[in-house]
């Protein structure tokens, strides 16, 4: 069977959705995070012992499912044309027993749970809060955090 591969490198002419992540070699953990022009830091908390000098991975994790689920949610108010003023979007990642979750498949042991509070500002009525909170489920990255993913790792040779 062939073995699927694919290349990335960390110059401009990447794939828009190329993200490439390396150790800056301040502190234990902080690393540097290039997307296309953006760069960003992500590092543990001093306690961790991080330089406390980005957000975690986990905060980045849920800034991703968080401004998605803001930007779904802009996209179908103003296409509906309703009166949503902002949003805002709280999140908190935890880890669970799966005991304590009745309408999970898991049964044993723990299990990750993101809970999502979500500000709807804007004169609504009761029918377009609850359409918007459905379409909250609809954003591609809870779509995606919610499938199965496949992650496929492969070494990249220097030299």
């Amino acid at each position: 069977m062939a073995t699927e591969q694919s290349a990335f490198s960390d110059t401009e002419d990447a794939p828009f959705n190329t993200v490439l992540v390396r150790e800056t070699l301040h502190g234990r953990f902080q690393q540097e995070i290039i997307s296309g022009r953006h760069h960003l830091i992500a590092d543990e908390p001093k306690d961790a012992g991080g330089l406390g000098s980005g957000p975690g991975p986990y905060d980045l994790l849920l800034a991703a499912l968080g401004a998605c689920t803001a930007m779904t949610l802009r996209l179908y108010a103003d296409h509906k044309k309703l009166p949503l003023l902002r949003t805002q979007v709280r999140l908190r990642h935890s880890r669970v027993y799966a005991t304590d979750c009745a309408e999970c498949e898991t049964k044993e042991g723990m299990l990750d749970r993101i809970e999502r509070i979500i500000t709807l500002e804007g004169e609504l009525n009761a029918e377009q809060r609850a359409r918007l909170l459905e379409i909250a489920d609809k954003c591609p990255v809870h779509r995606t955090l919610k499938s199965e993913i496949d992650i496929r790792t492969v070494e990249a040779r220097i030299g």
